[in-house]
Parts: C-alpha cells; structure tokens; sequence
C-alpha cells in the first residue's frame, strides 16, 4: 500500500493522538504497517487483532483514503435510567427481600431480579440515592417516660451552661484488659500494615472513670480494679478536690445503678454544691465523655500491647496527661428532633 507524503503526515498524527478517539489511532496504525509491507500475522500480533478487520479497514482506506478510516455508525444511543425505572429498583429494593431467603440484596442479585437492566445501573440508582443494602447500623429506641425532659436538661448544660459554674459529662469505661501478645509485633512497612500475632496473655482487667469538662475539654482520669458505687464517690470526691471551693458542679452521668446508690446520695446531702444530671435511659450518646472513651480506645486500647495490668494503668494516664497539653472540647449540635427513635416510629417490613 502505498502512501502520499500528506496521507502518511495525517496518519501518524492520529496514531500519536493522546486525545483522540482510540478507534482512529488504531486505523491509522493499521494503515501504516499495510505502507510499511508487514504480512497480515505481524500486524495481527502488533494490533491484536483479526483477519477481517485488517481486511475491512484496508479495503475502506484503499476505496476513499483517509475518508474511509472514519467509522460509519457513532454507536448505540446512551442507555438512560428512566424516573420508572428507579422506582422500581427502589421498590424493590426497600420493600422486599431476595427470594432466596439472603437477608439483603447484591447489586446483581437484584439486576437478575429485574431482569432487563443491568447491575451497574442498579449500583448507580443506589449511589444516588444513598442506598446501601449492605450496611447495617443498631440502636436502642429510649423507652424513658421523661426522655424530652431528661435530654433537654443535658442538652442545656452542653449549649448553655449555667455562669461561674464547672459541667463535667462523667462515666466509666468498665474491664479494659491488660493484653500481652505472645509473638512480637511486626511493625509498619511500605506496603505492609502492622501485624500483631494471634495469641495473647490476659494479665487481667481495670477500670477507667473519667470526667469531661465540657468547658475546656480536659479530663480528670482515674482508674480503679472494679467498679463500684465506693470507687464512683470517691472519683466525684477528686473532681471536687480538682475544683475552687464553693464552686458550682454539674456531673451528667448515665442510669448505672453504681450511679444511685445511698452512698452518692450521702456524697451529694454532704456536698450540696454538687448536682447530678442522669441522661435519659438508653441515650448514653447524649453523655459527651462517650466520645472521649472512643478517642482513648483507638488511640490506646485497642492496638496497645500491656505487660501488665501496672503497665496498662500507667500509659492510660500517660495518655491523659499529653492529651491535657492540648485539649478539645465537642462542638455540640442537636437540630433535629424529629430523628428522634421511638417505639412508635419503628416499622418493620415484611
């Protein structure tokens, strides 16, 4: 096949295109192996392709030159997602279960449902909408008679506390273990995440109690080896200690029963500066220290390697005093009350 010096310009600018279609460059360097005498098998190996598509692009080129390497049709019209067929699959989707007895549906689990369109149509109806059959989140409906009550009281003091007074959201992180790996740990690589052995020591198991100042986001820590009402009084005690005399303090804790004992109300008859604020039952995510204790156990708890119960004790409160340095308080927000879960507001479908 032979080339003017124009043709071959032309083509080698199309084979070269970095933005270009990818049909066009693979036609001009078909056309170009033809000009430079290869036999159909070299170029098969080069392009990968077939005997009839050198046969068909080189007959077009030799019929109308370079009008002929253009493609005759422009392809299919693009698919588009009709408003009925999102309904359906967010119908079907939400409103009833794979007949296979599975517990939610797969994006071509319920394309094969449907039938008649594709999986990655269904996963862009769900991304849409922001639908996830996968996940799945619990929670604890508040079955407390005095739940707007309660919440309110809490809420108040985070948003408007009262003057010249401290608010510390108090509670207690229960059988922290003492775990001792077995096998050394295997530390960060390039390419590589940290790996701890499977097999562990149990050297036993703490308690840390903690005080959330809702003002300046520091915490007062102490651990104990149980939990019980003596130790709780006596964590309120230091928080008293830790506070100017006569100063007014709000605590808010959850229902424990360690929390209503004869001997806090003893603590409180004989410390009348000191007021507690119980959350509503079931709603121990309105008690801000909660997000603290997840703070601690990611950074400390859950990777931490302890030697011994001392051990564990010791880079607890290490934990607490750097974090001291630079405290943060929670920038508390509650605008919607009518995301509030409720028995009534419960609805199961069958």
């Amino acid at each position: 096949m032979k080339l003017t010096r124009r043709e071959r310009v032309e083509l080698q600018r199309q084979a070269s295109a970095r933005n270009g279609r990818a049909d066009s460059a693979r036609h001009a360097r078909l056309v170009l192996l033809l000009a430079e005498n290869l036999t159909w098998a070299e170029i098969r190996e080069k392009l990968d392709c077939s005997d009839s598509y050198i046969s068909r692009w080189s007959k077009r080129f030799a019929a109308d030159r370079l009008a002929g390497l253009f493609a005759r049709h422009s392809g299919r019209e693009r698919y588009k997602v009709t408003d009925q067929i999102e309904a359906r699959v967010l119908a079907r989707t939400t409103k009833r279960k794979p007949a296979d007895g599975s517990t939610h549906w797969s994006s071509r689990k319920l394309a094969s449902e449907l039938g008649d369109i594709s999986h990655m149509t269904v996963t862009r109806i769900w991304a849409k909408h922001g639908i996830k059959p996968h996940r799945l989140e619990g929670y604890i409906a508040s079955n407390d008679p005095e739940f707007e009550t309660k919440a309110a009281d809490v809420i108040g003091l985070y948003l408007n506390p009262p003057q010249h007074a401290a608010v510390f959201s108090v509670d207690e992180k229960t059988a922290i273990q003492a775990l001792d790996r077995k096998d050394p740990v295997l530390p960060l690589s390039p390419g590589r995440a940290e790996r701890h052995g499977f097999e562990y020591f149990r050297h036993g198991t703490l308690s840390l109690y903690a005080a959330f100042n809702t003002k300046t986001g520091e915490v007062l820590g102490k651990t104990a080896a149980r939990h019980t009402s003596a130790e709780f009084v006596s964590f309120l005690t230091d928080i008293v200690a830790n506070q100017p005399r006569g100063k007014e303090i709000h605590v808010i804790a959850d229902n424990l029963s360690a929390h209503k004992t004869n001997l806090v109300d003893e603590f409180l008859t004989s410390h009348k500066s000191v007021h507690l604020h119980f959350t509503p039952t079931y709603s121990s995510w309105l008690n801000q220290v909660e997000l603290w204790f997840a703070k601690i156990e990611r950074d400390v708890i859950a990777r931490g390697v302890f030697t011994s119960v001392p051990d564990l004790r010791r880079k607890l409160m290490r934990y607490i005093r750097r974090y001291n340095a630079k405290p943060r308080t929670v920038k508390w927000k509650y605008f919607d009350t009518s995301r509030r879960i409720t028995p009534e507001s419960i609805v199961t479908v069958h």
